[in-house]
This record gives C-alpha cells, structure tokens and sequence, in this order.
C-alpha cells in the first residue's frame, strides 16, 4: 500500500481537510477507492488497508467432498484393475455406479490436479485431430505383436488382430515368438469367430510381409489363396498400425496389474479374459461406444470372390554364376546373363525374368526346394 496514501487517509479520519479530488488525480485513484478505504479506516483502523479477497462468498457450482471422494475412489479401482483411468474413464465409472451429481469430465480433471493426481503436460497435446478408419467391419485388419516375459523371464510373443474400423480385438494370441506358424495360426482363430477381412495391415516383419523386400512370404501366399490384400506399413513409420500400437499399451498395463502368467497356457487364459473385457467396455475414440457395438452396428466387408493373386515387378542383379535371388529363392538363368540388371515380373508364383527386351526366363516358383534350376531342355537351348 502507498505510503502516501495511507498518511492522507488516516489525516482525514482525523478530521484534517485535504483536498481529496487532487490527491486521487495526482496519484491516479478513484475518489470511489479513497473513500472506500477511509470508510474501512474509520471502522477498522489499519486492518481496513488489508487486501480483501475477490473469490465469491458462495459457489453454486462447486462440487463436495463427496463427489472429490467419488472421483478419487473410481481412479484407484481403474488403475488396481489396468484400465485407462483418465476423466473421461472416471465419468464412465460414476455413471455406470449411479453416482449424481455427475461432475463433467473437466470437473474431473480439476480434482485430480488438486489433489496431486495428475500434472498438466501441454506439449503432451494433440496437434491434431485427424483420424482414418475405414467404413465397414472387416474392411482392414491390423496385426502386430509385442514382447512379453513369463514370471521366469521367458520371452514370448503376443501377437494381436485388431478391426480398424471398430477396434474389435479379434484375436490375441500367446506365442513362443513371431513365427510364420504363429502368426496363421492367430488368424485362423480370428477367421473362425469373425469371418475374412478385406485387407491385413502390418509392419514390415518377416512373418508377415516381404513386400518391401522384393519377395512374398508364406504369409501373403496363404492371405492370396483366401482373396485377402495385404498391405504393409513404410517402414520405420509406426503411425501407420497406430490403432494397434495403441491397443498394446492397454494390453500391457492390464497385464501389469496381475501376477505374471506362469506358462505360455496362462498367459492365453489371461489374454482370452482382457479381450472380454476391452470388447465390452467404453471406448473414447468410439464416443462412448464399445468396440463390440461398433462392430455390430454395420454390415461386414468380405473379400471378393476368388483368389487374390499378388503381382509386382522388381529388378535384381544377375550373379557372376547367372543366378538372381527373388522371394526367398535362387533363379538360374544361365551364365550368358551374367553381371546384366534382370527385370522380374511376378504374379503369385509365375514368374517371368527379362534383360532388356529378351525373356531370359519364365517359371513357376517350386516352394518345395530353394534353388530354381534350369530343366534339362532349357539347358539344351541355352548350349
């Protein structure tokens, strides 16, 4: 408080006349102010000059300590049971407990930074709201899979199947490692419950694609003969499986909050309960709905009818021996090629190999053994 001003209001509380009009405009006070703290002056003497607070003396809106218990309570049963427990889950919570008032999700978050719960992390903030997903059930899969240990330290595989357009979990399977073997048999079991998809979405693993590898792998050919694309991801960008990326942090935390699955059967029995409970329960980028109601609310995408052959072209460097390596094989081609840029063309395993403008080869791949020979009468036309 100005010093000044003190001394002037404590003069004219004595009786002493100034002129008050001057002195406001002087040191740039209302004369409202000036009289206001002589009136407080007069009545409480130097406490009159202490601050009074501009908070409301009532808060209609405010919530109890009831509801603050309420919100608090709801956090801790989400977290011991490894489900999301942000506002929104809270609320969700509260409303399916029939607690009232139901305070709104900002309210939410107000109690828990006031008590400590959470920290506000700005830069955390999307930069954007954009999102794709495609329009029916069953239009795109996506699978991925995650390490996981055993309560011995054992490393195993899960590998998860999540429908893009619901964020069904289709499929979580335990497996020894990502394996070929593992992986088909995955999607068998989420064929049998859910049908075929129209695409299969994936990172660049070897059990999954060889597409950016210039090769098919046993995958693709399975998903061919079935009428299922597949699609891969550019490598090293994650976002593309984001929903699955995703999915496996929700994994992870409700597997974190129970006791570590002794066997590989423990672990299914444990990922076989959580896929019951994350299909049934809300969902915030579902507004509010569960997985398995979106995935019900729409009819189903089916593959066309029919094979889907995989098809592409690719170049590969002929060999000093005039051998080309192409989807997990060797091709000869014969020493005339060699050191030449061959152009392979492919659909499925019919293959065809160019130099130039000459068919230096046509085959269908033999899966059985890894080496493509030439037969005996090719031999004869190339000597």
């Amino acid at each position: 408080m100005d010093p000044e001003f003190v001394a002037a209001i404590a003069r004219v509380a004595h009786g002493e006349k100034i002129n008050v009009a001057q002195f406001c405009h002087q040191h740039g006070l209302s004369r409202g102010t000036f009289y206001k703290y002589l009136n407080r002056f007069r009545t409480e003497g130097a406490d009159g000059f202490t601050r009074r607070s501009t908070a409301p003396h009532h808060h209609p809106t405010a919530l109890g300590a009831p509801v603050a218990e309420a919100v608090l309570r709801a956090r801790k049963e989400l977290a011991d049971e490894g489900l999301d427990n942000g506002p929104i889950s809270i609320r969700w919570r509260l409303e399916d407990t029939g607690q009232l008032p139901l305070p709104s999700r900002a309210s939410i978050h107000r109690i828990l930074r006031d008590h400590g719960q959470i920290v506000a992390q700005p830069r955390k903030r999307p930069k954007t709201r954009r999102r794709f997903e495609y329009t029916d059930p069953n239009g795109c899969w996506q699978i991925d899979d995650m390490e996981h240990y055993l309560a011995d330290g054992t490393k195993v595989c899960i590998i998860q199947i999540l429908d893009d357009h619901s964020r069904l979990d289709v499929g979580t399977y335990a497996a020894t490692g990502e394996t070929t073997a593992a992986t088909w048999a995955a999607l068998q079991q989420a064929f049998a419950g859910h049908g075929l998809p129209v695409r299969l979405l994936s990172d660049n693993g070897l059990a999954f694609t060889g597409k950016h590898r210039g090769r098919m792998v046993e995958l693709e050919r399975h998903l061919a003969e079935l009428g299922i694309t597949s699609i891969a991801a550019t490598p090293h960008h994650p976002q593309t499986c984001g929903k699955d990326e995703r999915a496996h942090q929700t994994l992870q935390k409700w597997l974190a909050a129970r006791p570590p699955a002794e066997t590989l059967a423990e672990l299914q029995k444990l990922l076989d309960e959580y896929r019951q409970i994350y299909n049934h329960r809300r969902h915030q980028s579902l507004t509010g709905q569960t997985p398995q109601q979106r995935y019900n609310a729409r009819p189903k995408a089916v593959p066309a009818t029919g094979p889907r052959r995989h098809s592409g072209m690719a170049t590969r460097p002929v060999s000093a021996t005039g051998v080309i390596a192409f989807s997990g094989c060797s091709i000869v081609l014969g020493r005339a090629w060699a050191h030449r840029t061959a152009t392979v063309y492919w659909q499925g395993d019919r293959v065809t190999v160019m130099i130039d403008d000459t068919v230096a080869r046509q085959l269908t791949l033999d899966r059985s053994v890894r080496y493509q020979r030439l037969t005996n009468q090719k031999l004869s036309e190339k000597s």
